[in-house]
């Protein structure tokens, strides 16, 4: 049996908590799928990528910083607080060939008017140890987020493309001095993108390399050991953060075939809305963005897509 709803979101995070609470204030009563593990990522949890940030400061409103549990446990308790219905699984099927749409949970199913999708974008790490261990204590995969920490200090950024170039001339603002290590003698960034990065004075670049460890102390990372990949010879570089950015896996599996995405697996919405390719079916947060990944704007869009369902179901007659 599958009970009748209707709006389900599916996922969590300052995108899907917002759109439940916009949704759950126009007395929508949304089911929210908040996420867990999966079979591939043992570690995820409700709530998004915010639950393993350890301090959030460019979110408004939090002038004395906030830890990213803390601020998701606060979207949460809002939401809930409308009477927003929150399961802590994951959804595992959809479908969305007829209306009302079937959404299976891991042990729950409902059929449902309206979907939002908001099962966000997963960092690219490099699969190190050492990387994991130093997680949210120097390695960060946010420049945005996360580069005021290291202020005047030397930092490092992996990758070639646009991202890390934006990363590294980002950091080059406030750090002291930022090393890109990168696998191939060339960059993959746009030219424009490029130039701009080759000729700040704050950026090295090291060619051909890659990290074989990070390198750190209790309070942190304090460096990485790296390897040339023509030579094989290793040296250590100094410094007090290492930035990976080597790009995002949205969050799609579950919608392959069934919605249209970009090239890089990005859920397709209309400009200036959230809507998908099917009728009923909204994508909000990091799922269907690229460029921006903040936690203010994946809010942003949450709110678009509540508003965008209500005055869908209106203008269809639904409920």
């Amino acid at each position: 049996m599958s009970d009748l709803n209707k709006v389900t979101i599916i996922g969590s995070g300052p995108a899907g908590y917002t759109a439940a609470i916009y949704t759950a204030r126009s007395n929508l009563k949304p089911v929210v799928f908040a996420g867990g593990p999966t079979e591939h990522d043992s570690q995820r949890v409700p709530g998004g990528q915010l639950m393993i940030t350890n301090d959030v400061e460019n979110y408004p409103g939090f002038p004395e910083s906030v830890t990213g549990p803390d601020l998701m446990d606060k979207f949460k308790a809002q939401a809930e607080r409308f009477g927003t219905k929150i399961h802590l699984e994951n959804a595992v099927k959809v479908d969305f060939s007829k209306r009302p749409f079937t959404i299976v949970g891991e042990s729950v199913t409902y059929q449902s008017e309206a979907v939002i999708i908001a099962t966000g974008a997963t960092a690219k790490y490099l699969g190190l140890p050492s990387e994991s261990k130093f997680k949210n204590k120097g390695v960060s995969a946010c420049a945005t987020c996360d580069g005021f920490l290291y202020r005047g200090k030397e930092v490092i950024v992996v990758g070639g493309g646009d991202t890390a170039m934006e990363e590294a001339t980002h950091l080059g603002k406030m750090c002291s001095k930022v090393t890109v290590i990168h696998r191939r003698d060339t960059l993959r960034a746009s030219k424009i993108m490029q130039e701009r990065a080759l000729k700040h004075p704050k950026l090295n670049f090291v060619w051909n390399s890659a990290i074989e460890e990070v390198v750190g102390d209790e309070k942190g990372v304090t460096g990485a050991v790296v390897k040339n990949l023509m030579s094989g010879d290793t040296h250590r570089i100094d410094a007090a953060a290492v930035f990976v950015a080597i790009g995002h896996t949205p969050n799609t599996e579950l919608f392959k075939g069934v919605l249209d995405m970009h090239s890089s697996g990005y859920l397709k919405v209309v400009a200036g809305s959230t809507r998908t390719n099917i009728e009923g079916v909204f994508a909000c947060g990091d799922v269907a963005d690229s460029y921006y990944r903040q936690a203010v704007t994946a809010a942003g869009t949450g709110c678009m897509a509540a508003i965008d369902v209500e005055r869908w179901m209106i203008e269809n007659n639904i409920g």
